[in-house]
Order: structure tokens, then sequence, then C-alpha cells
């Protein structure tokens, strides 16, 4: 079974293929409905056979999945990108407010990997963004308990907030957005404070790993 997501390839020729399989279907996602593009769209546009598509992905939800594996990075890095201290919750990070700017922007093809308990996509980003959190959690607070559960809250919340975003179930623009999940998540980390789970704080004294 071919990979969901591309990880990358020691093979040059293959990331090339990938990478033109992604913009392909990008493009035709712009253009009209998720639902209305088939692989013999994509590979017109791309350029390559049928067989070559099926050398690489299952169908095109796997290569939906793949062209959006960069936004599961950048949510990462959106709410890690502080080196110190962490800014206070009137001040979320730029890169959270681009992230929800560049999602906003193809929005239906966020829908389409982003179910009503998460998705494909979201089962994805939960994953990626809980095991970063540990990681920082970890890194920073080598005496703390419980980075697990604050990790596991985190992940949710952010999954949670964006799925419902992007399925229109709340009404936000992404600088308010990204203004309201920084807080939320900043009440995490306060709350595991409380625990004595926490040594590193933002500017108002939250909590954040």
């Amino acid at each position: 079974m071919a990979p969901a997501v591309t990880d990358g390839s020691r093979d040059p020729r293959t990331a090339r293929t990938r990478a033109r399989l992604r913009t392909a279907l990008l493009a035709a996602y712009e253009e009209q409905p998720p639902d209305q593009v088939g692989v013999a769209e994509v590979v017109r546009r791309a350029g390559v056979g049928r067989a070559t598509f099926y050398l690489h992905y299952d169908d095109l939800h796997a290569l939906a999945l793949d062209a959006c594996a960069g936004t599961v990075r950048d949510a990462v890095e959106a709410l890690h990108a502080w080196d110190r201290t962490p800014p206070g919750p009137g001040a979320p990070p730029p890169e959270l407010v681009a992230l929800f700017r560049e999602i906003r922007a193809r929005a239906a093809v966020y829908r389409s990997l982003l179910g009503p308990g998460g998705g494909p996509l979201g089962e994805l980003l939960h994953r990626e963004l809980r095991a970063r959190s540990v990681d920082e959690l970890r890194r920073r607070r080598p005496a703390g308990s419980g980075h697990d559960l604050t990790a596991s809250a985190v992940a949710g919340l952010f999954t949670g907030v964006l799925t419902d975003w992007v399925h229109e179930r709340t009404d936000a623009s992404p600088e308010r957005l990204a203004g309201r999940v920084w807080r939320m998540l900043l009440a995490v980390h306060a709350a595991a404070a409380s625990h004595g789970q926490s040594t590193v704080t933002g500017e108002d004294g939250a909590p954040l790993g």
C-alpha cells in the first residue's frame, strides 16, 4: 500500500513526481469543489499517467492528505515559535496567525480532510502536536509530571477548534481565532501549573511548553 503521507524520498524522481501531483491537486481544488476532482484531472495537470499516480498513492484522499501534511508541520511549529519566553495572551505568535490565514484560503481542501471527529488530517495533527508538546514539556520541565495529559489537552484543543472553524461551526477571523486559541492554550498550561507541573511561564505568568 502506498504511504498516505510523504515524509521524503531518497529517489529525487519520486520526490519530484509526488510534488507535481500535490501541486496539481491543490490547483484543481482551487478551481472546483474537491468532490468534483478526479484522478484523471490530477494526472492531466501533473503531466503523468494514471499508472504513475497509483504507484505513489492509493487514492486522491491519500494524495490530499500528503498535500496538506505541510500544514501539520506548520501548526506544530507555530505553537512553539518562541525561544525562552512565550508571548503573552494578547500577542499570539505571528506564525499562528499566518497558519490560519493559509488554511482559510484553502478551506474547501481542509474541510474534506478534517471530518467531524478530526478525520485523517486531524488524527495526524493531533499525533504530531502531542508528540512535540511532550518533547517540549520534558525538555523545559524535566522535574515535572503529568506531561502526557497536558500534551493531550493541547493537541485535542487545537485540533478540535481548527476542525470546527474550517466547518464554519465557529465564526472568527484568522487573527481573532489565533488570539483565542493562544489564550486557551495558555490557560491549559496554567491549569497544569496549579498542580505543580510547570516552571516556564509567559509574560502574564501563564506556563507554556
